[in-house]
């Protein structure tokens, strides 16, 4: 008698996959980047304009994510886009540098972010942060190990609470009378010459605050109608997204002015001190706790779809290819990628690994988007297809991948020998493929 395989469980709703976008793009970006955007645009009324091309990119994005994920509503996401138009060695080096680095490094670099902030405001030593990583790592991936809906409440609450801080920033600095007035927000001092070259290096940090919600794919096989409800969730994640953070940035210039920005090292508690003093950084300190445990939360629950999908493959560990016959959880993925992202948390290397290969998540997200245009020559919509595709093909994901290839290009300009490492790091995957595929 042949035994049945264990098959992911759909029991994520249209709300849920809305949390996981949302989970998936908010971290800690939206409480640090804005004062690096301001440095660079030097005006308010550029700043702004930084955050919205970088919204409309977002919103692009999501919208092929959509189109991608109601074509192949499997657990993988964009591994599973590449492997099928450009074969399984850049499926591979994807798998492989999500792995690795950019997930887990992730993983840890949040997960010291947010014990930082934890440990500061219950006064415990700075000795404690790493043992306070590796246990949130540890009871996350423990959540996420038995079974799918207890990990989506766990992000659904943390969400939530992530959207209550930054409404919370937003009234306080959009109360606040501060260095900014609505004129200096609306003023741009840029000359048409040199707004394309400012607007081109605001953007890195944008895009990267941005990016996040391809999450949501990876989790497409634990979907309820996924060709339905994945392509909404995308949609109306990006558009809350875009909201919170074009209204945080004005919160910020009207608090702080352009210049008080640019000068910031920790702009959100800038601006709810400005307005309540030192219980206003204490406030915000928890609100960026609970954003990035949220955070750690849904990279340690999504990141397993895809290294169980390569192992399914035959190019990553065979015991990583079961799901639990219980929970329906990719339970071996879980546990090595809990095990490597302590590693990097305990090595203290995460940081600068993720400098160096943080330039190829846009390759891949590039190379993510150009897959519609081969699924559309070959294949002929479906009825249900057809009323999800992506608005304004081909205009729009060309633009999309355009932009990729514009922040990757950026991206290799502004620090050229950390891309060479990257790129050599990526490139290291070739004779790991070789290897799995001789087994």
């Amino acid at each position: 008698m042949t035994q049945q395989k264990t098959t992911y469980d759909r029991r994520l709703s249209l709300f849920d996959g809305t949390m996981v976008v949302i989970g998936g793009i908010i971290g800690a970006g939206i409480f640090l980047n804005p004062a690096i955007v301001a440095e660079r645009t030097g005006t308010a009324g550029l700043t702004l304009l930084a955050w919205a091309i970088g919204g409309a990119i977002a919103l692009i994005g999501a919208l092929c994510f959509g189109e991608l994920g109601a074509r192949r509503p499997q657990a993988g996401g964009s591994y599973v886009y590449l492997k099928e138009i450009f074969g399984p060695l850049p499926a591979f080096l994807y798998g492989w540098t999500y792995l690795l680095v950019v997930n887990t490094g992730g993983i840890a670099a949040v997960g010291v972010t947010f014990a930082g902030y934890a440990c500061n405001l219950v006064n415990l030593p700075a000795e404690a942060i790493k043992p306070l990583t590796v246990g949130a790592i540890v009871f996350l991936s423990g959540i996420n190990y038995v079974g799918i809906r207890p990990g989506s409440i766990t992000i659904n609450i943390f969400t939530i609470l992530r959207l209550v801080a930054l409404a919370a920033l937003i009234v306080t600095g959009l109360l606040a009378v501060g260095a900014g007035t609505p004129a200096e927000i609306a003023s741009s001092t840029a000359t048409s010459r040199n707004v394309f070259a400012i607007i081109g290096v605001a953007l890195i940090p944008v895009l990267f605050a941005y990016g996040g919600w391809q999450h949501a794919n990876h989790i497409a096989g634990e979907l309820k109608s996924p060709a339905r409800n994945l392509p909404r969730a995308l949609l109306l994640g990006v558009v809350v997204v875009v909201t919170f953070y074009l209204l945080t940035n004005i919160a910020y210039l009207n608090a702080l002015g352009v210049d008080g920005l640019a000068a910031s090292t920790a702009p959100a508690a800038d601006t709810m001190e400005a307005v309540l003093g030192s219980i206003g950084g204490t406030l915000i300190a928890a609100g960026i706790a609970c954003s990035t445990f949220g955070f750690l939360g849904l990279a340690i629950l999504a990141g397993p779809r895809i290294y169980q999908a390569m192992a399914d493959d035959g190019v990553f560990f065979k015991w990583a290819a079961d799901l639990h016959p219980k929970y329906r959880t990719p339970a071996g993925a879980i546990v090595f990628q809990a095990a490597w992202a302590i590693l990097l948390t305990l090595s203290g290397t995460y940081g600068q690994l993720l400098d160096y290969v943080v330039f190829g998540d846009w390759i891949f997200f590039g190379l993510t988007v150009a897959t519609i245009f081969f699924y559309r020559r070959r294949e002929s919509a479906t009825e249900e297809e057809s009323a999800v595709r992506a608005w304004g093909y081909p205009v729009l994901p060309a633009l999309f991948v355009a932009a990729a290839a514009y922040t990757v290009v950026s991206s290799i300009v502004s620090n050229p020998f950390n891309a060479l490492l990257g790129g050599g790091f990526i490139a290291a995957g070739v004779p790991a493929f070789l290897y799995w595929k001789r087994r």
